[in-house]
C-alpha cells in the first residue's frame, strides 16, 4: 500500500500529465479529423470534464481550479490563431467550459469515490 504522501504525488503527477497532454492536442499542428458529426467537440468536452473531474478529485474546493481550466480552454483556442495550422473555434471554447462544467457537477455530486478514499 502507497503512503499518503506518496500517493498524492502520483495522483498530481498524472494530473500534469493530463493537463499536458491537452495543450499538446490543443496546439499540434495536424489534429486527426474526427470521423463523427462533432467528434471534436465531443474531444474538447471529454478532455476538459476528465481534466476538471481528476483535479478536483484531489482538491474538494476546486473553484479556482474550474476558473483556471475555463481560462485555458479560451487562452489555447486564441493561441491556436497564431500557429498557423489552426484557427480558434468559439464552439471549442464553449464545448471547453461546459466540459468543466459537468467534471466539475460529476465529481462533486455523482462520484462515489475520490483520490482520497483511493488512498486510504
Amino acid at each position: 500500500m502507497l503512503n499518503p504522501g506518496l500517493a498524492r504525488r502520483l495522483w498530481i503527477m498524472l494530473g500534469w500529465l493530463l493537463v499536458l497532454g491537452v495543450i499538446y492536442l490543443s496546439l499540434h499542428p495536424n489534429p486527426q479529423p474526427a470521423s463523427i458529426h462533432f467528434g471534436d467537440k465531443i474531444g474538447h468536452f471529454a478532455a476538459y470534464a476528465a481534466l476538471m473531474g481528476w483535479w478536483h478529485q484531489i482538491d474538494r474546493n476546486a473553484y479556482r481550479l474550474a476558473l483556471l481550466f475555463v481560462l485555458m480552454g479560451l487562452t489555447l483556442e486564441i493561441l491556436q490563431s497564431f500557429t498557423g495550422f489552426r484557427q480558434a473555434d468559439i464552439f471549442d471554447m464553449a464545448a471547453n467550459t461546459v466540459g468543466v462544467g459537468i467534471g466539475w457537477f460529476i465529481a462533486r455530486f455523482a462520484l462515489g469515490w475520490s483520490a482520497r478514499r483511493l488512498e486510504s
